[in-house]
């Protein structure tokens, strides 16, 4: 053979070797671009920050919310991802953060894995027990009405050491980190261990000495929050309303009256308002009300615990409405007090 045939030879084979390359590089190319869209590319929209898998769902549910909030930008690569990754298998109920970047891989290895962000439940200051069921609904998977049917539940409660009245205090206000799907009875469990931790040696001692429990610590601090604005204030008007106890005065607490009533709205408690007959209207009933009438503050039960030792009997707002009080040893001090803020109410024509 020639050398002429034998260059001619190898030419063309010299081509057809780079034809299959270029065929395997096409075909190589078309399937490995795929796998990066299907495995790899970013597919967030950012149109929500979580997604929220509740519990009991199947994955039909989880497309189902993808696509009806928008969350991701092309579902079908998704779909496609969760079935070879075989996601159904493994679900888990929780609340996952979606954040831009985020490859339908890493989507769906965070819920097989239950990979969830912890919520940060932060409360205080909420006055009642379906406020309080609101907010936990809102924040966490179950509804307001199974948290508040467990606030009233005595056999729950009976287990805690509580009753329907003084449940409220168990919740020691703060800012906790939890799982959103907890439970509802998980989550009761959470709170009473806290509470556990809350009320150490040192401050049952302190209760002790005061001759209270820690529960009648808190409902005589729930008094304190709603009368005091400014914290400074507090373990003045917990050492007035702990004098009037060990005297036998009634507590004559206007917010009980308010809770009474339950018209938050007041801005002057009136005879009409006095009349109530409730458990909680201290200026009928000696002694603490059954149970708190809001949920007291750390401050507040510090402030019982650590009150002021003072010989006051008698309170009244300051006539300046800044919030702060007159407090008084006597009666007669006490009138002339009140004489001036009864005054200036009508100035401003406040008369309910």
């Amino acid at each position: 053979m020639s050398n002429e045939e034998n260059k001619t030879g190898l030419k063309k084979s010299t081509k057809v070797v780079l034809g299959v390359l270029l065929v395997v590089l096409i075909v190589g190319g078309f399937y490995g671009l795929k796998l990066y869209k299907v495995y790899m590319a970013p597919n967030v929209t950012g149109n929500e920050k979580y997604l929220y898998v509740r519990t009991g769902y199947n994955i039909d549910d989880v497309f189902k919310e993808i696509k009806l909030k928008d969350m991701l930008t092309d579902v079908g690569t998704f779909s496609e991802a969760s079935g070879k990754m075989q996601l159904a298998r493994s679900l888990k109920p929780g609340r996952y953060k979606l954040t831009k970047g985020m490859s339908n891989r890493s989507i769906i290895n965070m819920l097989k894995s239950g990979n969830q962000d912890p919520v940060k439940l932060k409360f205080q200051n909420l006055r009642k027990k379906e406020n309080f069921a609101g907010y936990l609904a809102r924040n966490l998977e179950p509804d307001s009405l199974t948290f508040f049917n467990l606030l009233d539940s005595a056999a729950l409660l009976e287990k805690y050491g509580f009753n329907k009245d003084n449940s409220y205090v168990m919740f020691i206000p703060n800012t906790y980190e939890m799982y959103w799907n907890i439970t509802a009875p998980e989550f009761f469990d959470r709170m009473h261990t806290e509470y556990d931790k809350f009320w150490n040696a040192d401050r049952k001692q302190k209760a002790a000495s005061l001759n209270l429990t820690p529960i009648q610590v808190s409902i005589l601090a729930s008094i304190v929050d709603a009368e005091a604005l400014y914290d400074k204030e507090m373990p003045i008007i917990a050492g007035l309303y702990l004098n009037r106890l060990n005297k036998g005065i009634l507590l004559q607490a206007d917010p009980t009256v308010i809770f009474a009533n339950n018209d938050f709205t007041v801005k002057r408690v009136t005879n009409s308002l006095l009349s109530m007959q409730s458990k909680y209207n201290t200026y009928k009933y000696a002694g603490l009300p059954p149970g708190p009438i809001m949920m007291p503050s750390i401050n507040a039960v510090d402030a019982v615990l650590n009150r002021d030792n003072n010989n006051y009997i008698y309170m009244c707002a300051k006539e300046d409405f800044s919030g702060y009080h007159n407090f008084a040893v006597t009666v007669q001090e006490h009138e002339k007090n009140a004489r001036k803020y009864r005054d200036a109410l009508n100035k401003r024509n406040i008369f309910k």
